[in-house]
């Protein structure tokens, strides 16, 4: 029998209750920034699928949060094109090659495995679940992501789980915390939580329960692996254990911006919650002062010889006795106010425009505006994320591929690698902006070289040009690109099919000649009669 650790220190949820206190904090400025931005994301405690949620007074927030987490998934996992690539060490490949043929046989088996790889990836509808982590990462700073032995990716958001890193921002723990109905549990599971036990006997409090039960996963860390169970009702549940190795962690803790020394993580909006608060504020106290001016309202001046029934009662076109000074109508004369703050509330919709990537952005207010500006304002504000882009990668990019490749070659789809020989790189994300400013040199650089004349491009070489192109823009030139050999190979081959022709056509000539000549010679020899 397991004895009953309800209220055991040890339990999970005894862990759960100790590390909350530290979480609250960042979740009620999750909530704050939420609340702003897209509210049902992080809804308030205690929220009801019968609850009203907060409606903003501009959408700027809710544009800007979407539209950098459809830029950063872009970036992070582009589509139908690996984010990565697989490597393996200068002496490792010359032990496996042996020779320069081999080795193009190994970096083509890479390429199959990538493929492999990244087909799963596309398949298993995981591109979703980023997009929603994302969100949760832009909007209150932290998110968690836990890949299954089997099945699709899940996102837990952070009113759903604890964790514990120590000063190097090195997770140690985390605790998720689930509510289940009874009757979605395994019936083995049940068999097992009504179980009676010596030291307190349990009256099956799980079978015909109506209410939700809390289930909790622990996932720590032991030594060098990673370690996980899970409990209901303070009771490790049977078959629950697993254990991974240290780089192979299924559980993936996001954070935005890590800060030393704690735990969770600050969101980027939480970086512009000033100018979101402030056009908030702004917008509703503009809409509410456009609807009262928006009111209409007659006033008729008292002892006026017009009388307010027959203005009542007109229609259109009708004649009615009356004063027309008697009659004015109600302004608010607020205009150069409204003006003010409609002009504070722009100030406001560009900075955080500029902030969010958003497109209205990058092209400024004119007549004339080039298309190498907005190319030029677009690559400032790509480069502005790099940061992000560098946190990104190494807590998000490379833990996944390597979690990915480790799944498939459980379900046999993969086959073993080398340990330690083979590696992912990744090859998008902080590299695609440094290979976007490579693309963009050469780009400067045949415009100018252009404009030198044709003696300048003659310089050139056009194989090399062709590669550096295709790898700045993340394409692979393995096939694409002519080698010198293969070109020497076909100028060749056209040569030896120029002089096969030229030789054929002179046979053709030469033919009607030879003949001619032939009878001649058997007319000149026949004897004369």
């Amino acid at each position: 029998m397991v004895k009953d650790t309800d209220n055991n220190k040890n339990t999970c949820k005894a862990k759960y209750d100790r590390l909350i206190n530290e979480r609250n904090s960042f979740l009620d400025r999750a909530r704050k920034c939420s609340k702003i931005t897209i509210p049902t994301l992080i809804p308030p405690d205690g929220h009801k699928g019968s609850d009203e949620f907060y409606t903003p007074w501009q959408s700027v927030g809710a544009r800007g949060v979407n539209n950098l987490a459809s830029k950063l998934l872009l970036a992070l996992l582009p589509p139908n094109s690996p984010f990565f690539r697989l490597v393996v060490d200068d002496h490792t490949m010359e032990e496996l090659s042996g020779g320069v043929g081999n080795r193009g046989k190994i970096e083509k088996a890479l390429q199959k495995i990538e493929r492999i790889i990244q087909t799963e990836i596309e398949s298993s509808g995981s591109r979703a679940s980023v997009f929603l982590a994302l969100k949760h990462l832009i909007v209150g700073g932290n998110s968690l992501l836990y890949l299954p032995a089997s099945g699709g990716m899940r996102v837990f958001p952070l009113e759903s789980y604890v964790c514990q890193r120590d000063t190097s921002g090195n997770v140690l723990e985390v605790l998720i915390r689930e509510k289940v109905h009874p009757e979605t549990l395994p019936q083995d599971i049940l068999d097992f939580l009504a179980e009676d036990t010596l030291e307190q006997p349990r009256e099956k409090p799980l079978l015909g329960h109506e209410e939700d039960v809390e289930l909790y996963t622990r996932f720590y860390r032991d030594g060098q692996r990673w370690r996980l169970y899970q409990e209901i009702s303070g009771r490790i549940i049977p078959g629950s254990q697993g254990s991974w190795p240290i780089e192979k962690t299924p559980m993936l803790p996001l954070r935005w911006v890590p800060v030393e020394g704690e735990s969770y993580g600050r969101s980027y909006v939480e970086e512009y919650l000033g100018d979101l608060v402030s056009l908030e504020g702004l917008s509703q106290a503009i809409f509410d002062a456009a609807a009262s001016s928006s009111k209409l309202i007659f006033m008729v001046r008292p002892g006026a010889t017009t009388h307010i029934e027959d203005l009542a009662e007109a229609e259109s076109g009708d004649f009615v006795m009356g004063d027309h000074d008697d009659i004015k109508c109600l302004q608010a004369e607020k205009y150069a106010d409204l003006r003010i703050a409609n002009d504070a509330a722009k100030v406001l919709t560009e900075r955080l425009s500029l902030a969010f990537l958003l497109n209205s952005a990058v092209q400024r207010n004119g007549e004339r505006v080039t298309a190498e500006e907005i190319r030029y304002v677009a690559g400032e504000l790509e480069d502005a994320l790099g940061g992000v882009y560098t946190v990104l990668g190494a807590d998000f990019q490379y833990p996944y591929i390597v979690r990915e490749m480790d799944r498939l070659q459980k379900k046999k789809k993969l086959p073993a690698l080398p340990k330690n020989a083979v590696k992912p790189q990744i090859v998008t994300g902080l590299q695609a902006l440094g290979r976007g400013h490579d693309l963009n040199k050469l780009t400067g650089f045949m415009q100018l070289v252009s404009q030198m004349g044709p003696e300048a491009l003659q310089m050139l070489n056009p194989g090399e040009l062709l590669t550096r192109v295709a790898t700045a823009m993340m394409i692979d030139p393995n096939g694409l690109i002519q080698t010198q050999e293969e070109i020497q190979q076909r100028q060749q081959a056209q040569q030896e099919q120029a002089q096969q022709a030229q030789m054929m056509d002179i046979a053709g000539k030469a033919a009607p000649s030879a003949v001619k000549a032939i009878s001649d010679q058997m007319q000149g020899a026949q004897p004369q009669a």
